[in-house]
């Protein structure tokens, strides 16, 4: 099956399935980031949309330990990068329909909270099919190490996400019953 078919239904089941009151194990989170040796305390979230699993009570519980937040920004050349944020900070939309930090504040993440809209066994992510996140891992790779987080539901599993040579692959994902590393 091609990418795009596999989108079209997984998004179609999530927005069908619109698991509001669920969220992603925190203990488990935490213990994956210190078995990575983790020391970075700067993250790179996402503000939940169309129907993504709401990770903004993570963000807040790290924020509350001192850690840097920072949210995804669409550049006018299909670029993206990171800017602080504070869940207390207003957000704008951009030309997607997705909340927007309104900082210019660059920073760079060394740990990544990453929207799934599918993903399989061996830590392959489907993603919308811009391929904003693959393009921001791969510039990234040689300034600085980063631990990639898929974020997603259980149900949003398949057995085999098709890849090619442009598609990274997650460190570990996390869903609401597990993480997969």
């Amino acid at each position: 099956m091609i990418k795009s078919t596999i989108r079209k239904k997984l998004l179609k089941l999530r927005k069908k399935k619109n698991y509001k009151n669920y969220s992603i194990n925190l203990i488990a989170l935490s213990n994956f980031l210190k078995k990575k040796k983790s020391k970075s305390m700067i993250i790179g979230g996402y503000y939940p949309f169309n129907y993504e699993l709401d990770i903004l009570n993570i963000l807040e519980i790290f924020e509350k330990k001192n850690y840097t937040i920072s949210l995804p920004k669409i550049a006018k050349n299909n670029k993206m990068n990171f800017f602080k944020w504070s869940l207390k900070d207003p957000l704008k939309i951009n030309k997607f329909g997705i909340p927007e930090t309104v900082s210019n504040k660059k920073i760079y993440p060394n740990i990544l909270l990453i929207p799934l809209v599918g993903f399989d066994d061996q830590l392959n992510r489907l993603g919308y099919g811009g391929g904003y996140y693959d393009r921001y891992l791969a510039k990234s790779k040689n300034k600085h190490r980063i631990i990639k987080i898929g974020v997603g539901f259980s149900f949003q599993k398949i057995k085999k996400i098709p890849i090619n040579k442009y598609d990274e692959k997650l460190d570990c994902i996390i869903t609401e019953k597990k993480i997969i590393v």
